[in-house]
């Protein structure tokens, strides 16, 4: 199987593309650092004023299985039906930078962080600081460089394990998120907020 396997030209392409995200989110009007002022490596609470500012949170879990899915994604794309022709492999890291990064500006706008607080366990959001959307880019770019080393089970497992985790924790994670942001169940929703009550 081909591997989407980046050079130094892509690599600083998809550089590029997240520090153009960094200035399109400043310019939104996006905090830069959270506005408590400092910077965290983990914050833990989903529910608080600090989610989605700092470094990771509860969900890094789903920017790192972003990371496996657009690689998947770029595999079909240039190595199965070989858009672009035989070199176009190297084209995967950056297609999924964009796709992290086009996910980052629409999900600081109004009307999406107004459907994640009435529709999602993440009630108190805001929003992402751009140090957070800078880093869940990084941490996507972490998950695509999983995918690219490990073999395909391997990827496999440790994206349900992320998956598995989140939802124990919080009662959250990528799946319940995309079903509760286009689908919305009553169910999922009573289960989600009786673990914020209990937390």
């Amino acid at each position: 199987m081909a591997i989407l396997k980046p050079n130094r030209t892509t690599v600083l392409v998809s550089i590029v593309i997240a520090l153009v995200t960094v200035a399109i989110l400043i310019a939104m009007g996006r905090p830069p650092i959270c506005e408590c002022g400092y910077v965290k490596l983990w914050h833990g609470d989903i529910n608080s004023m600090g989610n989605s500012q700092h470094i990771a949170d509860w969900y890094t879990p789903s920017h790192i299985i972003h990371g496996p899915i657009f690689y998947a994604f770029g595999w079909l794309l240039f190595a199965k039906w070989k858009i672009g022709g035989e070199n176009a492999v190297k084209w995967g890291l950056p297609l999924a930078v964009f796709l992290e990064a086009a996910w980052e500006v629409l999900e600081n706008t109004q009307m999406v962080i107004d459907r994640f607080r009435s529709v999602t366990a993440n009630w108190g959001y805001s929003g992402d600081s751009v140090l957070n959307s800078f880093a869940d880019i990084g941490w996507m770019a972490f998950g695509f460089y999983l995918a690219m080393r490990l073999p395909i089970k391997v990827t496999i497992v440790l994206s349900v394990v992320l998956e598995l985790l989140a939802a124990w924790v919080v009662r959250d994670g990528l799946t319940l998120t995309v079903i509760m942001l286009l689908f919305p169940v009553d169910a999922i929703a009573e289960w989600q907020a009786a673990g914020s009550a209990g937390a």
